[in-house]
């Protein structure tokens, strides 16, 4: 981004704050194809799509997805496929832990499996509002312990529920939807204000995959000198090579200097109060919650595969819309060039940076 032109795009970047919502009153789905524009909500995303506790209680009202989406192509069913992961008998899922140097490497481990295309950091569509105080009641831990100076781990145990996805690349020949193929003559390039009014009527991306389901996950908070021992011996030795004594040694109370709450994607309370009934590990007299006992426990995992639910949003890929201008390069090329500056701005002026 040309800093010379920093003013010219921070005025077109207040021009979009004040007339995106005006120009993007349409139906919210979670449907393949469906287009979005993350400034809506660039760096709070999470107030409407269920990724990770929003309120501090639990929510009675079943969502999933609440952002404003727009219909870009027509006829898309025959290009995608979804399933369902119900099959008895088995845990449709996965048990895995990231270690994390500090916090902003906490907050990407968290959206790992969440793109967004030309974004660097996609995580910050979701997490550059977060102040401390918020972050940390997300997170399950005190805000003490994002502000230190330390390093975390967290686990994470994830239950699929449904997949969805195109089969392959949206055909150059794809019917376009009336009123997009008009928009479309909008763009020149040169006129930022066209290519702004673009996204705002039909959006900056669309949904090319995503995943659904739900999770519970654990920060394990360290000091950077016990987190570099607890790394290194499990990078050397591998995770499944360590005993059962080992493996819950590391992640006790005298390893770690905080254990955080066991929370649900969802902020479920009923499965969150399961988590700390079932999973309390007792060493002598010191007792204490830990996601580590799923690990391996089939008991356990088959009871938690029916208490977590189609709840969250756990994984999601969004395209850039310059999909649509394939064969016209030069308007591709400015619908590029004018999202690049929106997405640095907007990262540059959230309140974690």
């Amino acid at each position: 981004m040309n800093l010379g032109n920093g003013l010219f795009w921070l005025v077109a970047l207040i021009f979009v704050a004040c007339n995106i919502c005006s120009g993007f009153a349409r139906e919210s789905q979670l449907r393949l194809g469906k287009a979005i524009n993350i400034f809506v909500r660039y760096g709070y995303l999470g107030i409407s799509m269920r990724v990770i506790p929003y309120n501090d209680s639990y929510e009675t009202d079943k969502w999933l997805f609440k952002e404003p989406t727009k219909s870009i192509y027509k006829d898309l069913n025959s290009l995608s496929e979804s399933r369902e992961e119900n099959a008895p008998g088995i845990f449709h899922g996965d048990f895995h832990m990231e270690f994390c140097d500090n916090r902003r490497q906490l907050y990407q481990a968290y959206f790992r499996d969440f793109t967004v295309d030309r974004l660097d950091k996609p995580w910050e569509a979701f997490t550059g509002g977060w102040f401390a105080e918020n972050a940390a009641k997300k997170l399950g831990i005190n805000t003490t312990f994002l502000l230190g100076e330390y390093s975390y781990v967290l686990v994470r145990v994830v239950r699929f529920r449904e997949v969805g996805k195109f089969k392959g690349d949206i055909p150059l020949n794809q019917t376009l939807e009336n009123d997009v193929r008009e928009r479309i003559n909008g763009i020149q390039k040169g006129n930022v204000t066209g290519a702004i009014k673009f996204m705002e009527s039909c959006g900056t991306h669309y949904i090319n995959s995503y995943t659904t389901g739900n999770s519970l996950y654990q920060v394990f908070v360290y000091t950077r000198k016990n987190y570099q021992q607890i790394r290194d011996r499990i990078k050397t030795k591998g995770l499944n090579s360590l005993s059962k004594k080992d493996l819950y040694d590391f992640f006790a109370p005298w390893h770690a200097v905080h254990l955080g709450q066991i929370r649900s994607a969802s902020s479920n309370a009923t499965v969150e109060r399961w988590a700390r009934r079932k999973l309390q590990y007792e060493y002598y007299v010191v007792k204490y919650v830990t996601l580590l006992k799923l690990h391996g426990n089939g008991t356990l995992l088959k009871a938690l595969d029916n208490l977590l639910g189609n709840d969250a949003i756990l994984q999601l890929d969004l395209k850039s819309l310059n999909v649509i201008f394939r064969n016209e390069p030069e308007k591709q090329s400015w619908f590029n060039e004018v999202l690049d500056n929106q997405m640095k701005l907007w990262e540059v002026n959230m309140p974690m940076n």
